[in-house]
């Protein structure tokens, strides 16, 4: 049975990012059905149109999208710091990116860990910290990360994600105390085997491996 987001979001302005295919995309359609203004972040412009209009069918909100590459963090917070200066303010952000690649830890070069801090700490970090301000005028924000069940037990094979995993769940949890008396939430999804883009990719690499 398909489980349908029950809670209206109406009157919210969501952020979601890595939200042109697999959960970021469905998240940011869920959040369109239950009447949220959605502005979804990837790298890719036409996925990022082709996604947009699929918002514009469930309802009419003024929906829009940002371009970035989550593995430039840099690029990453001058496009998000100009686009908050616009005046843009959010209730809900969606931490979410492609994982590391595959692959045993003992064999990772240290430019494969600095690469998955970059796309998910550092990056959820410019982020959070970019709309927190809103959040805190508004006394009221979600900020939810999509992260693993990796988490609580390392998953064989893939050594540099079970490490960032962990570094993202830390600094959630840290962040979580100290924004609590503002009225904003912290959470972490942990999703396990899921039909998405990233999970096929991890399984050829795997059979070319083998």
């Amino acid at each position: 049975m398909e489980n349908k987001l029950t809670t209206s979001l109406v009157g919210l302005n969501a952020l979601v990012c890595g939200s042109t295919s697999g959960i970021g995309r469905s998240t940011a359609q869920e959040f369109a059905e239950s009447g949220a203004s959605v502005t979804l972040f990837a790298r890719n412009e036409e996925k990022l149109k082709k996604t947009l209009s699929t918002l514009q069918s469930l309802n009419e909100n003024p929906h829009q999208y940002l371009v970035g590459d989550f593995n430039n963090p840099s690029n990453i917070q001058k496009t998000f710091e100009s686009h908050i200066l616009s005046g843009n303010k959010y209730h809900i952000l969606i931490n979410n990116s492609g994982g590391p690649k595959g692959g045993f830890i003992v064999d990772a070069q240290t430019s494969e860990f600095i690469e998955g801090f970059n796309r998910h700490l550092i990056c959820n970090h410019i982020l959070t910290q970019s709309v927190l301000p809103g959040m805190r005028d508004q006394q009221f924000g979600r900020i939810i990360n999509i992260i693993s069940t990796s988490v609580k037990q390392p998953i064989q094979g893939l050594g540099v994600s079970n490490t960032i995993r962990g570094a993202v769940a830390s600094w959630a949890k840290t962040l979580s105390f100290e924004v609590a008396k503002d009225e904003i939430t912290v959470n972490n999804i942990l999703p396990g085997y899921t039909d998405t883009d990233r999970l096929s990719s991890l399984i050829q690499a795997k059979s070319k491996s083998e």
